[in-house]
């Protein structure tokens, strides 16, 4: 599925199992919860954090999943074209970020 045909199926979502999209500010607040969950796991599954045990059933993919989801509806409410503005992104970053990465002796 495309970064477009996201956008339609979680609209759709909305509108058939939702009342209504939250508001842009509670959104992002919860955009905010949802990457702090993804950190946590990944603090504590790679990082040098220990994972306590209630922690080690937690999905990363479905924590990813649930970034991602609430990414598209603050896109949805905003009236961005996230696959437009991806595909740019991705445009530029290679045009500026291709020699740069490889001329990184870090990264060798």
């Amino acid at each position: 599925m495309n970064i477009e045909n996201a956008q339609l199926e979680v609209d759709k979502w909305i509108k058939e199992h939702g009342v209504r999209y939250f508001n842009e500010l509670t959104n992002m607040a919860q955009l905010t919860e949802e990457v702090g969950e993804v950190a946590r796991i990944i603090a504590r599954r790679y990082g040098e954090q220990s994972e306590k045990e209630s922690d080690k059933n937690k999905d990363l993919g479905e924590e990813l999943a649930d970034v991602v989801f609430v990414v598209l509806c603050l896109a949805n409410q905003t009236g961005v074209d996230l696959q437009q503005a991806f595909d740019k992104k991705l445009d530029l970053k290679t045009k500026r970020d291709h020699d740069r990465h490889h001329n990184n002796k870090k990264l060798k």
